[in-house]
């Protein structure tokens, strides 16, 4: 029995594995690539490598093996996630793994964004496949906003439709915690996890925190949905991902990424990481 983690070399993927390797020998620890040669720092430390790709099922067969405990974390690719997910659970299945833990999205069946629709139906092909599963509800990333600092510093400004909306966000990594726990702990088997920060924050505040820590003036910008859409289209982003953005902000504004259940906080057994540390750490970068 292993313990597997797809996606291994992404960007939650690798730091659920750092999480593993923290808790358990590396020889129980099997990670799921497409890149071999992108995975050998993760090789290096004795962590076996499995090469697959979601996007051809033939990969999948040698993917898990009975009584695995598997995290499948959700496909990046919008649009393509359904029939990759499906390869997925179809493969775990076959193998008789002994968990399928899930990255989903906070809210689950209720959570009317856009974003969401692949996730809710990979959540019901798992529950359909009759797997002992896991679901793990992820909010939203703070370095979903951080990794943008670039042009915020530039044009002093945060730029958002959401209006007054607030953000329960927590650190990638405090969600990578969450996975690793209940990937090592006993107990999360047909579980359903909703998992966001302690604090949910608005973007004024978000837009006041980086003034803080980048000693610039930063200004929050309220805009209709049609004016943010023409921002980032302006900026390169394709119009099919920006329209997914800007949906994202109504959600937002609806109140749909501000709830704060706490599971987060107890899976991790410590608080979630404030905005505040996560853009300074940014900033420091």
């Amino acid at each position: 029995m292993s313990i597997v983690v797809t996606g291994a070399t992404g960007s939650l993927g690798r730091l659920v594995v750092e999480e593993l390797l923290a808790r358990v020998p590396a020889s129980e620890i099997a990670a799921v690539v497409r890149d071999k040669e992108k995975a050998a720092a993760i090789a290096a430390r004795g962590v076996e490598l499995r090469i697959a790709d979601y996007s051809e099922p033939a990969t999948l067969a040698g993917a898990f093996e009975a009584g695995d405990r598997v995290l499948l974390i959700s496909g990046s690719e919008v649009g393509r996630r359904v029939p990759q997910h499906t390869a997925a659970i179809e493969a775990a299945k076959a193998a008789g793994v002994a968990q399928l833990a899930y990255t989903g999205i906070l809210g689950g069946p209720d959570a009317d964004i856009a974003l969401a629709d692949e996730h809710k139906v990979t959540e019901q092909l798992i529950l359909d496949s009759g797997l002992p599963y896991t679901f793990l509800r992820n909010g939203w990333y703070t370095e979903n906003y951080t990794a943008n600092l670039a042009p915020v510093l530039a044009h002093g400004a945060v730029v958002s439709n959401a209006g007054e909306g607030r953000v329960a966000s927590a650190s990638r990594a405090d969600y990578a915690a969450a996975a690793a726990a209940v990937l090592t702990g006993e107990g999360h088997l047909g579980r359903t996890y909703e998992l966001s920060g302690d604090v949910a924050w608005s973007f004024a505040e978000y837009a006041a925190e980086v003034a803080a820590a980048s000693g610039k003036p930063i200004a929050y910008h309220a805009v209709t949905p049609e004016a943010h859409l023409a921002v980032l289209t302006g900026a390169g982003l394709p119009t099919a991902f920006a329209e997914l953005l800007v949906d994202v902000d109504l959600g937002i504004e609806r109140g749909r990424l501000a709830a704060t259940p706490g599971d987060l906080a107890r899976l991790i057994g410590r608080p979630t990481t404030p905005m505040a540390t996560t853009v300074r750490a940014a900033l420091a970068a």
